[in-house]
């Protein structure tokens, strides 16, 4: 993200299409920075996070390199988030390497775990996603928390 232009600026820039500003906004929206949008980038770190993700999604990369996208980000957010990642795998199929150091996050969000060690592979683990994403989503109803996305 480039600190001398808005955010809304920085989501959009090399984006030829008409309706990249429109699709901006939303994005914004969806990650809680919608009133942010003509902001310089002097936001909080967790905001920085927002925006940046929010600008790769917007450009519905066929790969997507994520380095701990979530970390400085509240709980509520970053639900938001994990619903806006699998948004974008369910109509993109992308490819998603995830690099993360929360166990709990990697089996949230990866049907497939591979634990380094010395820059190699020591462990390589599936993960059964529909299961677990169920179980989440009934976990989270019984709190009163209902997701459409996850």
């Amino acid at each position: 993200m480039l600190p001398w232009i808005s955010v809304i600026e920085n989501l959009t820039l090399g984006l030829s299409r008409t309706d990249a500003k429109i699709a901006a906004l939303a994005m914004l929206e969806a990650v809680g920075l919608g009133d942010k949008a003509e902001s310089g980038y002097t936001l909080p770190r967790g905001q920085k996070q927002g925006a940046a993700l929010a600008r790769s999604l917007l450009r519905r990369p066929e790969l997507l390199l994520a380095d701990e996208p979530f970390g400085a980000l509240y709980a509520l957010i970053r639900i938001r988030m994990h619903g806006l990642l699998f948004q974008l795998i369910e109509h993109n199929k992308p490819t998603v390497v995830l690099v993360t150091h929360d166990v709990d996050e990697a089996l949230l969000l990866s049907d497939r775990i591979l634990v380094l060690k010395d820059g190699r592979i020591v462990e390589d683990h599936r993960v059964d996603l529909p299961r677990l994403h169920q179980l989440r989503r009934r976990l989270l109803a019984s709190f009163g928390v209902r997701q459409n996305l996850i």
